[in-house]
C-alpha cells in the first residue's frame, strides 16, 4: 500500500511564484521532503537507470503530517437560504441512474448539529420524505411504487405545518404497460419542522464534520420551492415550462439549469434571486426529458438541456489543506522537477515514498523572457490530466487480453483501487456507468510520477504517459541540449505570444489532448516558420475543453467515433464548458495529419516494432537525418515493447490533410495481431485488423517542410522515445533524433520544393 501521496496546487509554475503541495500521510505522524530534477524517471536496469538528482532548496526538512481525505460527489448548494416557515411544495424532474445505493438525497435544508429540518430523498428506491425536530422527533414517509433507472419521473411534496399534514408524489413520464411506477400519498404529520438557517443542498446531505455524503446519482431538472401547498398536476407543469399563475406569484426559489451552463452558478429565475453555485462539477449541458432531437447543442435550445448529471464520485478540488510550498528564486531554470517525500523505508507490503511532479515555465511576462533557449519541450499536461487515475485496469474485465499479458498491481495501483474517492480518469465510467467527461489536477494523480509503472506501458519498462516522457528528459540531458518547458495548460492560456520566439519545439510522447486555442496557437507557429519535433503517437486526437472559471480542470465529450471507453449520449456532444464540439479534433475537420502531417492509424499494447528505411530517406532534402545511419532497420530495439513502433502509431494519409510534399522515411514493420486498426479507419466490420494481417497498420517516420521555412518531423509512435536510451543513448533512434534537432536549431530556413 502506498503510504503518502500528494499533489501540487498547479503543473507549471513561473520564476518568482510560489508553489503549494498537499499531502496526505498514512502512516506515522512526520514525513521528509526534497526538491530533485526529473532528468529519467525509468528504473529499468536495461535503460541508463533512474536520475533524479537532488536539488536543494529550503523546502528540504521534514514536516508534520496526518492522513488526508477527498470529500467526493457532485451537488448544488445554495447559501444563504430562507427557513422555510409555514407551508410549501417543492418539485423537479429526475432521471435516476444508480437506484442500488440505498440513500441518496434529492434536497434538503439540514441542520447536521441539530439533526434538524427536511430531506426528500429516495430510500432502498423509493422516494421518501423525512422530517427531524432537533428534538429527536422524527417523520418519514414513502410512496410503494419504486423508480426505475434511466427513467424520467416528475416529483413532488407538500407539507403544512399548521394542519400537520403532507402529500408526495411521484409520475413517471413515460409510462409502460404492466409497470406501476407513478404514485401518490397523504397524511398525517409526526413531528413539526422547526425553522432551519442552513444552506439549501441538491443532490447530497451535510454531515456533521462538514463534507457531504448521501449523493443522488442522475439527472435533475427545475428543482423549485413554492409557498402553500399546490396540486402535483400544476407543479408538474411548471416543471415541465407551462407556470400558472397561483405558481408564479408564490415562488421561492426555481432553479434554471438551462442557463449559466458554462458556470459554477446555478440561477433562480425567480423574484428572490436565491442563486446557488455547483459544487465537484456535475455535469452540465446535458439533456432534460423535453429533448425534441431537433438541436444537438445546448446553445441551439437551451431550454431542452436544462439537466445536470450528478455523481457519487465527481471531484474538482480534493481541498486538503498546504503542507509545503516553494517561492522560486527570479533566476529559476525552466525543467522538470518534482517533489520527493519520504515516510520510512519501502519494503513488500507498503510503499513509503512518492514524487509529485511539476514543470518550472519561463517567466510569465514577455518582457522577462529574454536570452531563452532555441528549443522548447510542449509537456502533455493535459494528456496526464486526461489519465489521471487511470482505472480501467482494475473495473474492466478482459484487459489482459487487449494487453497480451498478465497485468501486476503494484502499491499505488492498491491505493487507487481502495480510495475511490481520488476519483477517475476521462477514460473510466461513474458509478452509474456514465462516462467521466471532466478531470481536474486538484487531486493526487497517482500514475503520473517519476519510477510509475502503467499497465498501458507495453512490455520491458512499461512507462506510459509522464514516466514514458522521462525519456526525453534523460535523452536531451545526456545531449547536453538548453531547453525550456511550456504545459498544455500554459499554451492554452497564453497562446502564440508564449511560443513565439521558439524555433523548435518537441512534443511528448502522447499529445492526444488539445484545445482548440491550443490547436490555434501551434498551427499559428507552425505558419510562421516553426519548426515542430512531434516525437511520439495519436497525438491532436481529442478535441477539450478549460473551464472558463475553474483552474486546472478539462473536458472531454466522447461523441460518435474514435478509440473510447464510453460515448457520450445521443445529444450530449457539445462541451459545457465552451459550448463547441466535442469528440475527435478529425470530425470537427481538423485531422491531426492537417497539422503535423501524420495522424492515428492502430493501437496495440503487447509488443513493439522496429522500421525499415524507405526509398524517400534517399532523398536530399532528408539527407540530414540519416547522417551517420546506415542501417536499413531502425528501431528493432527500445525500452517501451522491444521496439520504436509501439502503443499507438500514426501514419501518412493525404484524404486527411498529410502534405503533398511529405517525406515518408521509413515505416515500421512485423506487428502483432494485437496491433489493431482503430475504428475511425473502417466503416464496417472487417476480418483482418491485427498488424499481422493488415498493411495499413504501421508507423510512418516522416518530413515535410514549411511555406514558411519551418518544418515537421514526426515519428507516428509513442514507442519511439523509449528507443532514445538504448545503449547509452548510442543508437540510430538517437542518432536521426539528434541529426534532426540539431538541423531544426540551425538559422539557416528549410525551402520547400520546387
Amino acid at each position: 500500500m502506498l503510504k503518502i501521496v500528494g499533489y501540487p496546487d498547479r503543473y507549471s509554475v513561473a520564476p518568482g511564484e510560489t508553489i503549494a503541495f498537499h499531502i496526505s500521510l498514512e502512516e506515522g505522524s512526520s514525513f521528509d521532503a526534497r526538491l530533485v530534477r526529473v532528468v529519467n524517471g525509468d528504473s529499468n536496469p536495461a535503460g541508463p537507470g533512474l536520475d533524479l538528482p537532488h536539488f536543494p532548496s529550503p523546502v528540504d526538512g521534514t514536516y508534520p503530517g496526518q492522513p488526508r481525505r477527498a470529500d467526493a460527489g457532485s451537488y448544488v448548494r445554495v447559501n444563504p437560504f430562507p427557513a422555510l416557515g409555514g407551508s410549501f411544495s417543492f418539485r423537479a424532474l429526475i432521471w435516476p441512474t444508480l437506484l442500488a445505493r440505498p440513500e441518496q438525497v434529492l434536497a434538503t435544508q439540514w441542520d447536521a448539529e441539530r439533526q434538524a429540518g427536511f430531506a426528500l430523498l429516495i430510500q432502498d428506491g423509493r422516494l421518501t420524505l423525512k422530517l427531524a425536530d432537533g428534538g429527536g422527533g422524527t417523520h418519514a414517509c414513502h410512496l410503494e411504487a419504486r423508480l426505475i433507472d434511466r427513467k424520467w419521473y416528475a416529483i413532488s411534496f407538500s407539507l403544512d405545518p399548521a394542519a400537520g399534514t403532507w402529500r408526495l408524489n411521484q409520475r413517471a413520464l413515460l409510462e409502460h404497460a404492466g409497470i406501476v411506477d407513478s404514485a401518490s400519498k397523504q397524511g398525517g404529520l409526526a413531528c413539526q419542522l422547526p425553522s432551519i438557517e442552513a444552506p439549501l443542498v441538491l443532490a447530497g446531505m451535510p454531515a456533521v464534520d462538514g463534507t457531504v455524503g448521501l449523493h443522488f446519482n442522475g439527472k435533475m431538472v427545475a428543482p423549485a420551492f413554492f409557498s402553500g401547498l399546490h396540486a402535483a398536476d400544476a407543479l408538474e407543469a411548471a416543471a415541465l415550462g407551462a407556470v400558472p399563475a397561483i405558481l408564479a406569484n408564490a415562488t421561492i426559489a426555481a432553479y434554471d439549469f438551462s442557463k449559466d451552463i458554462r458556470s459554477v452558478r446555478v440561477s433562480d429565475i425567480g423574484p428572490n434571486r436565491l442563486h446557488g453555485e455547483i459544487v465537484n462539477l456535475p455535469a452540465r449541458g446535458m439533456k432534460g426529458p423535453n429533448w425534441t432531437g431537433l438541436h444537438h447543442t445546448w446553445q441551439a435550445a437551451p431550454t431542452e438541456y436544462g439537466a445536470i448529471h450528478f455523481h457519487e464520485d465527481d471531484l474538482y478540488d480534493a481541498g486538503w489543506p498546504a503542507d509545503l510550498s516553494w517561492t522560486l528564486p527570479k533566476d529559476a531554470k525552466s525543467g522538470a522537477y518534482a517533489l520527493h517525500l519520504k515516510c520510512g523505508e519501502t519494503d513488500a507490503e507498503a510503499m513509503r515514498e512518492t514524487y509529485i511532479p511539476f514543470f518550472v515555465r519561463p517567466p510569465r511576462a514577455a518582457r522577462d523572457r529574454v536570452n531563452r533557449p532555441k528549443v522548447a519541450f510542449l509537456a502533455p499536461t493535459a494528456s496526464y490530466m486526461a489519465y489521471a487515475n487511470h482505472g480501467e485496469h482494475i473495473t474492466v474485465r478482459g484487459v489482459e487480453r487487449m494487453m497480451g499479458r498478465l497485468l501486476h498491481f503494484g502499491h499505488q495501483d492498491v491505493y487507487l483501487y481502495e480510495h475511490p474517492e481520488l476519483c477517475h480518469s476521462l477514460y473510466d465510467k461513474h458509478a452509474d456507468g456514465s462516462g467521466v467527461c471532466y478531470s481536474s489536477r486538484l487531486r493526487p494523480n497517482i500514475n503520473c510520477a517519476p519510477r510509475y509503472h502503467s499497465w498501458l506501458g507495453g512490455d520491458g519498462s512499461s512507462l506510459y504517459q509522464y514516466n514514458a516522457d522521462t525519456h526525453l528528459f534523460g535523452w536531451l540531458a545526456h545531449h547536453e541540449i538548453e531547453y525550456d518547458i511550456i504545459t498544455d495548460e500554459d499554451l492554452h492560456r497564453d497562446g502564440y505570444e508564449l511560443i513565439r520566439d521558439y524555433q523548435v519545439i518537441l512534443t511528448g510522447s502522447h499529445p492526444e489532448y488539445h484545445s482548440t486555442p491550443m490547436w490555434d496557437a501551434m498551427k499559428a507557429w507552425l505558419d510562421r516558420g516553426g519548426r515542430l519535433m512531434y516525437l511520439g503517437g495519436n497525438g491532436w486526437y481529442w478535441r477539450i475543453a478549460f473551464h472558463d472559471e475553474l483552474p486546472g480542470v478539462i473536458e472531454v465529450r466522447r461523441a460518435e467515433d474514435g478509440i473510447r471507453s464510453w460515448e457520450a449520449e445521443p445529444g450530449e456532444y457539445y462541451h459545457s464548458f465552451t459550448g463547441e464540439y466535442g469528440g475527435l479534433w478529425r470530425r470537427c475537420g481538423r485531422a491531426p495529419n492537417s497539422i503535423v502531417g501524420i495522424g492515428f492509424i492502430a493501437q496495440g499494447f503487447d509488443v513493439s516494432s522496429p522500421y525499415l528505411r524507405g526509398p524517400d530517406a534517399d532523398d536530399p532534402r532528408a539527407s540530414f537525418i540519416f547522417k551517420g545511419v546506415t542501417e536499413d532497420i531502425i528501431g528493432d530495439f527500445g525500452l517501451i515493447g522491444g521496439g520504436a513502433a509501439g502503443i499507438e502509431l500514426d501514419c501518412i494519409n493525404p484524404l486527411l490533410g498529410s502534405p503533398p510534399n511529405i517525406l515518408r522515411l521509413a515505416s515500421s514493420i512485423d506487428h502483432s495481431p494485437l496491433m489493431l486498426l482503430v475504428n475511425e479507419e473502417f466503416t464496417a466490420t472487417l476480418p483482418n485488423l491485427g498488424g499481422d494481417q493488415n498493411d495499413r497498420v504501421h508507423a510512418d517516420l516522416a518530413f515535410v517542410e514549411t511555406a514558411a521555412g519551418g518544418a515537421i518531423f514526426a515519428t507516428g509512435s509513442i514507442a519511439w522515445c523509449g528507443s532514445l536510451p538504448w545503449n547509452n543513448y548510442d543508437n540510430n533512434v538517437s542518432t536521426i533524433t539528434l541529426n534532426t534537432l540539431r538541423r531544426f536549431m540551425s538559422d539557416e530556413p528549410f525551402t520547400p520544393p520546387a
